[in-house]
């Protein structure tokens, strides 16, 4: 609706089919930043235009990927439109945007930096010297070197996956690589990046993603790509959206290979946009019960021209199947947005981490709303696609529809993040002349979103105040969506920052289980840390947070150095994302790019690899951690007593935690005072809904073992508690009043 409260009606949805032909590639790394509107907007029915659908081929992760002994060339991924965020920031908007009313920018309590939590676990992922050596064969030294890496995660069935720019691998839980590091080029089965020494040169190709479907057990991958001359590296007129699907539930067998084409200009089935032949940059996905979901920026190949968020819809089960599956193209950018001259950008889909939370036939999305030169924003905007039940059926109906919330302020970041001064034997090879990096801070675009317990999770970076300075933060929000009479309606359920004193925090991503446990993973950096992986939990705000990766050394990379063609001197390239994922045991997985590795610059001068840890021009690493899932009971009442009268009884433990376990119990009528001081151990029954718990403690100050067994008050009403003694005491019954709630 406009700000007047009335109806906006767009025919700017378009429906395509999905084109699966051999395709080139090109790489892109683009970010945006435009304005959102005020109200519901809601897009009508455009007329449907089909592209044939021809199966690419199959695509197997299959062997564990060779890595070349010896670094041959040192050319780095080309440059194109939108590649930094210096460039995206003018074609943000389609004319002059008007600014906001001035707003401060955010001033948050600082977060501690404390150890992980118990339980917490983790390893080593991908890293450049993997991406630039990844592929065999005819693939072998044909990678270019890459910043930044573009953190991909998914996990399910016990097996975890990560994609970069631009090569993939598969592990166990415990960090045993299964498979890879296998180049992305070579998995699609596009012509390798480049065949040195002076070419042919293949597809361009960036941003990858994936996603493991808990309702189907099928694993998706997405890559963007550009066509180019294969003789001098020149981009073509024409770009893909490449897409993955696993056909069982096995991450290392066959995948079916699409394409869908980008260009936008009118040919090969696509719209007419201006200034296309265009490409969709940043590829974000999500997916619900009934489609699978993908979202770009477009931008021209050309130019820096920008045409908004484009958002495509399409069957999953047809996707699966490699059937015909008919891709319906909303044109989100041609909508209006509440700020003059703004266009929409970076409207991100959500996933869900069970197969229940996405079966409504609605599919959720968030974005951010700063626009233009405004400094600070206030607003969010949510998204609801409705009837995704029509997307298997030959005439789909879908409908995009928005509305705009108050939350809390959040801003283009001003600064970019510092980092702990160490060892750059690059820049020292360059002869010096370029400053100490620091890290790209990109904009504050909306990152990944779930949507879990009625809920949508997500965060930005943002400028924050701590103790009078700018620094590099994170802004979060919990939004609370609903669709009743085809009206979308939301409420901000919960909102909050992170910022750590005289440090940054950058790329946040939000892993939240079915239940609603939440936490989110992003790089910590400043004078005091090299670049680390870090997370905070979620839960009516943030906690403290966790340093899960330790740096070990500064990012060292060709992409802030000027005498390596930077367009940014001094600042690299990070991120530009990170993942998280919940499994279906609960744990939330977590994966950023940090620094892994350190050496001197004599090393350096003798192995430019430094024994393998990173490339001559980088030295970027990612890092995979688990959040465990914890399981604990909590509960308080009475119960009677043993000869009358009634006992008392306080209950806590927790999985994750147990040094702050305790149990209490005390029945005056048989002159019984028990404190526990020790858990030895924990079992559960998820039938009976009861925890048995056994350990040491004291009864009226002598020691003795102890046995309690808790029953769910809310499962199995009214609850019940039993207690014994190595002493001899036994007490048990339901309870007279209080709780149990085992979680």
């Amino acid at each position: 609706m406009s700000q007047f409260g009335i109806p906006h009606v767009f025919q700017v949805q378009e429906t395509q089919r999905l084109s699966r032909n051999p395709l080139t590639t090109k790489k892109v790394f683009a970010l945006v930043f435009y304005s959102l509107l005020t109200g519901a907007t809601l897009l009508g029915q455009a007329p449907q235009s089909n592209q044939h659908l021809t199966l690419r081929g199959v695509g197997t992760l299959s062997g564990q990927a060779g890595v070349s002994p010896t670094e041959v060339g040192l050319e780095v991924q080309p440059y194109h439109p939108g590649h930094n965020a210096a460039d995206v920031r003018p074609a943000m908007t389609s004319g002059p945007a008007v600014p906001l009313v001035p707003l401060a920018p955010p001033m948050p309590s600082p977060q501690a930096v404390v150890n992980p939590d118990p339980g917490f676990s983790g390893f080593p992922g991908l890293t450049h010297y993997d991406q630039r050596f990844a592929g065999t064969g005819n693939y072998t030294n044909t990678q270019f070197s890459l910043e930044p890496p573009d953190q991909g995660l998914c996990v399910g069935n016990g097996v975890v996956m990560e994609a970069v720019n631009t090569a993939l691998a598969v592990y166990s839980p415990s960090g045993t690589r299964q498979s890879g590091p296998t180049a992305l080029s070579q998995f699609f089965g596009l012509a390798p990046e480049f065949v040195r020494p002076s070419g042919p040169f293949g597809p361009f190709i960036s941003d990858p993603k994936c996603y493991f479907d808990p309702g189907t057990q099928r694993w998706f991958l997405t890559l963007l790509e550009i066509d180019i001359n294969s003789a001098n590296g020149a981009f073509g007129n024409h770009s893909s959206l490449l897409i993955a699907v696993s056909q069982s539930s096995n991450p290392t067998g066959a995948y079916l290979l699409y394409a869908l084409d980008t260009t936008d200009d009118g040919t090969n089935g696509t719209p007419s946009h201006a200034n296309c032949p265009c490409l969709g940059d940043q590829p974000l996905i999500g997916a619900d019960a009934n489609g699978f979901y993908i979202s770009t920026n477009e931008f021209a190949i050309h130019s820096n021209n920008f045409n908004g968020a484009q958002v495509y819809a399409m069957s999953k089960s047809e996707l699966e199947a490699g059937t015909g599956t008919i891709v319906v193209h909303i044109n989100a950018g041609a909508m209006p947005t509440p700020d003059a001259g703004g266009v929409w950008y970076s409207i991100q889909p959500a996933t869900s981490p069970s197969a229940g939370e996405e079966s409504s036939g609605t599919e959720y999305f968030l974005s951010a709303l700063q626009f233009g030169p405004a400094p600070t924003d206030n607003r969010i905007a949510v998204w609801a696609l409705t009837n995704t039940g029509s997307l298997k059926t030959p005439t789909p109906n879908v409908t995009l529809k928005n509305k705009v919330i108050t939350s809390e302020n959040y801003t283009q970041p001003e600064t970019n993040a510092q980092q702990k001064s160490g060892p750059t034997p690059f820049r020292d090879s360059l002869g010096d002349v370029d400053p100490f990096e620091q890290l790209a801070s990109n904009d504050d675009r909306m990152n990944q979103v779930v949507f879990a317990n009625g809920k949508l999770w997500s965060g930005v970076n943002t400028t924050v105040i701590v103790g009078g300075v700018p620094h590099v933060g994170i802004a979060f929000f919990v939004v609370k969506p609903s669709v009743s009479s085809n009206v979308l309606s939301a409420s901000m359920d919960d909102q909050g920052y992170v910022a750590v004193a005289n440090e940054d925090v950058l790329f946040p991503s939000i892993g939240v289980t079915a239940s609603g446990v939440a936490a989110m993973v992003f790089t910590l950096s400043g004078p005091n840390y090299f670049p680390s992986a870090a997370y905070s939990p979620i839960s009516a705000g943030a906690s403290d947070v966790r340093l899960a990766g330790p740096g070990i050394g500064p990012e060292d990379g060709f992409s802030g150095y000027a005498s390596q063609g930077s367009r940014t001197p001094g600042v690299a390239r990070w991120g530009d994302y990170s993942a998280a994922v919940a499994d279906d045991a609960g744990n939330i997985w977590i994966a950023t790019e940090y620094i892994g590795q350190t050496c001197t610059k004599a090393q350096y001068n003798l192995d430019k690899t430094c024994n393998k840890t990173r490339t001559q021009v980088a030295n970027w690493g990612t890092f995979i951690g688990k959040v465990p899932a914890c399981s604990g009971a909590d509960g308080s009442g009475d119960v009677p007593g043993k000869n009358g009268g009634s006992a008392r009884f306080d209950l806590h433990e927790d999985d994750c935690d147990r040094q702050q376990d305790s149990a209490d119990f005390s029945d005056p009528g048989s002159g019984t005072d028990f404190r526990s001081t020790q858990v030895n151990s924990v079992s559960r029954d998820n039938v009976a809904h009861t925890v048995t718990i056994a350990g040491l403690g004291t009864n009226n100050g002598l020691p003795v073992a102890f046995t309690i067994v808790a029953v769910d008050s809310s499962l199995v009403p009214p609850g019940a508690f039993s207690i014994t003694l190595s002493n001899g005491y036994i007490n048990s019954g339901n309870l007279l009043d209080g709780s149990i709630a085992l979680h």
